[in-house]
């Protein structure tokens, strides 16, 4: 059955202009598709279980159960609110509002969201963790890549400030 809060178009019909973006609810005004359009997005759905390694060069929404590696280096990693994730995860970005057990490394950045859980050491150049949310383990800010990676995006070079 269709339900307009878990799906942004009816099949069959033109593609809605809502925003099917991890975090982002379809009625949210200003939620358009535009060059989003562009970046591709794999769903494993609530009902699916995963036993081994997944990698991709795709963005990956994750709601059922996996158990294995997860690389997706580049990309984001959503771990939805029904997903239970017992793996190692590395990717560019990963947020999380479900489950995730094991070790997270992200390139850029991890969020951890309100009613999100990781058990697991996170190793990432930024975090973000709300109030509500459950974290055991240990991380370890990379400041080097970071910093690295706004210097050259500034073209000034490593060492030298940036005032």
């Amino acid at each position: 059955m269709w339900n307009k809060d878990t799906q942004s178009e009816v099949p069959g019909s033109a593609p809605s202009q809502t925003s099917r973006i991890p975090g982002i609810p379809l009625d949210v005004p200003g939620a358009r598709l535009n060059n989003l359009t562009t970046r591709s997005l794999a769903v494993l759905g609530a009902t699916i279980t995963v036993k081994g390694q997944i990698s991709g060069d795709e963005d990956l929404q994750i709601d059922g159960k996996v158990e294995g590696p997860i690389s997706l280096q580049g990309h984001r990693l959503t771990v939805g609110r029904s997903a239970q994730l017992n793996s190692e995860a590395s990717a560019r970005e990963v947020v999380v509002y479900g489950k995730a057990v094991g070790n997270i490394a992200a390139s850029d950045r991890v969020d951890i969201k309100k009613d999100g859980e990781v058990i697991g050491d996170i190793t990432t150049a930024r975090i973000s963790i709300e109030d509500g949310a459950y974290f055991k383990g240990r991380i370890e800010i990379e400041r080097g890549k970071a910093q690295n990676q706004r210097n050259s995006e500034t073209n000034v070079p490593v060492g030298a400030r940036a005032d």
